[in-house]
């Protein structure tokens, strides 16, 4: 048996599957740390008022979008997703440390010739940086390569460029190079073998603005937003994997499972994806339990349009919603606590507590399209955040700048399969037991190794 999960830690299982047409199946498997730290349950010191900082610096993201640069430029994102894991890139392969990230599309890492890009943080001691000259299999993506979708069309004769920009003012840049993605695979029987894949990603010459913060510097990001364009989409293309992929977040322990390919245990019940102008995963979201009594608000509130509505982001710590809801819902919440006294902290709403909140407090239940249900309990929504003192997960979205936009993260879905089907546009969950190291895909079992 694989040894227990360890604090701070989630695997990531990479299950390339390939259909009867393309050959036979494989799973394959990495190894995720989780940034923000827990310790026995419980957010320390200034971690808490660091969930926020982490979503503001989240939700300021703009598109990937492409851009006519000179010889030599390349681009790279660096997010503030939750969660990364390890990656082997080029031959020999070299180790990165990449972000896992449900919001984005792009796949990068930092270039040899990165300008103003840190080497070191607080995260990993001394950063990696891609040397296409190191890898024998390393190719550069061209202008009239067809992969390359730079606007305004750049020069034939030139590398195909990229850039990111930031709403607070973050801005990377560069190019674009073919080479092998490593991984292992893993067999039901708990076998791996090493395993290669060749992708397309970016690699970062340029960053400025907040990209520059050493403390959070990590060598780039793997997006897993809705899209065309992402390294998932690459290997579903060649035959490699469907077009799905999942996760199962251990709230209490930071440790959990992160995998590509089709879930068949446990069963899960899914709500269409709402097309969008974005990456995200938009659904449409009916109403609001607490404690079985429908919250009683405007029948427009959960409307859904391309740019408002209700998004699932397992990048994003904590949950967001328009102020009349979270007026509803704190109110609701807290209907029999009429002596608990609030105060504010890093912009929480914190109070003090002796007792089982488990016991004291209320489930709430989100209702979506197709009777999909997402329960959420007060282990989820109160965060303890040192002995007796505990803070209200849920975020007043006009205070952040969201206004009309309901953001369901990691606190909400943690301790359940969420099933993303970029195939079928649909998104779906079910409580589980995250600290277990057994997934059914198809029909493997896919033990998770350290």
């Amino acid at each position: 048996m694989a040894a227990p999960l360890l604090l701070s830690t989630i695997i990531l299982a990479l299950v390339v599957v390939a259909s009867s047409t393309h050959g036979t199946m494989a799973n394959g498997v990495f190894q995720v740390r989780r940034k923000f730290h827990i310790v026995d349950g419980v957010y320390k010191g200034s971690d808490i008022g660091a969930l926020q900082t982490h979503d503001e610096n989240r939700h300021r993201r703009r598109n990937l979008m492409a851009a006519e640069l000179p010889l030599g430029g390349f681009n790279i994102p660096y997010g503030t997703g939750l969660y990364y894991t390890d990656i082997g890139i080029g031959t020999p392969a070299v180790k990165y440390y990449v972000q896992l990230d449900t919001g984005s599309k792009a796949f990068w890492v930092n270039g040899i010739s990165c300008k103003q890009c840190p080497h070191e943080s607080d995260i990993l001691r001394k950063l990696t940086f891609y040397d296409p000259r190191s890898s024998v299999s390393s190719k550069e993506v061209k202008c009239d390569d067809t992969i390359c979708t730079s606007r305004p069309p750049c020069n034939m004769t030139l590398r195909c460029p990229y850039i990111t920009g930031y709403a607070d003012g973050g801005l990377t840049m560069g190019i674009l190079f073919t080479d092998l993605l490593h991984y292992h695979q893993l067999y039901g029987n708990g076998q791996t073998q090493p395993t290669s894949t060749s992708v397309t990603f970016g690699c970062g010459l340029q960053q400025s603005g907040s990209l520059n913060n050493s403390a959070v510097a990590i060598d780039g990001i793997i997006g897993f937003g809705n899209s065309n364009q992402t390294a998932l989409s690459q290997l579903a293309a060649a035959g490699k994997t469907k077009k799905i992929f999942s996760h199962c977040l251990d709230s209490t322990n930071g440790g959990g499972i992160f995998a590509i390919g089709e879930v068949v245990e446990p069963k899960v019940k899914t709500t269409p994806i709402v097309k969008n102008n974005e990456v995200y995963h938009l659904v449409n979201l009916k109403s609001i339990n607490v404690a079985g009594t429908t919250l009683q608000l405007p029948a427009n509130i959960f409307g859904t349009t391309k740019t408002k509505g209700t998004f699932i982001d397992s990048g994003s710590t904590l949950v967001y919603l328009p102020e009349i809801i979270y007026s509803e819902l704190i109110l609701a919440v807290f209907a029999k606590h009429p002596d608990i006294t609030m105060g504010a902290m890093y912009n929480f709403q914190c109070f003090h507590f002796l007792g089982s909140v488990d016991d004291k407090f209320p489930k709430i239940t989100f209702h979506f399209e197709n009777d999909l249900t997402l329960d959420v309990y007060p282990y989820d929504y109160l965060l303890e955040y040192e002995g007796n003192q505990y803070c209200f997960g849920f975020q007043d979205a006009g205070i952040h700048g969201y206004k009309d936009m309901i953001i369901l993260g990691d606190m909400v879905i943690s301790n359940k399969v969420v099933v993303y089907d970029m195939e079928k546009q649909a998104i779906g969950w079910t409580e589980h037991n995250c600290k277990f190291q057994l997934v059914q895909i198809l029909s493997i079992n896919c033990y998770i190794l350290f």
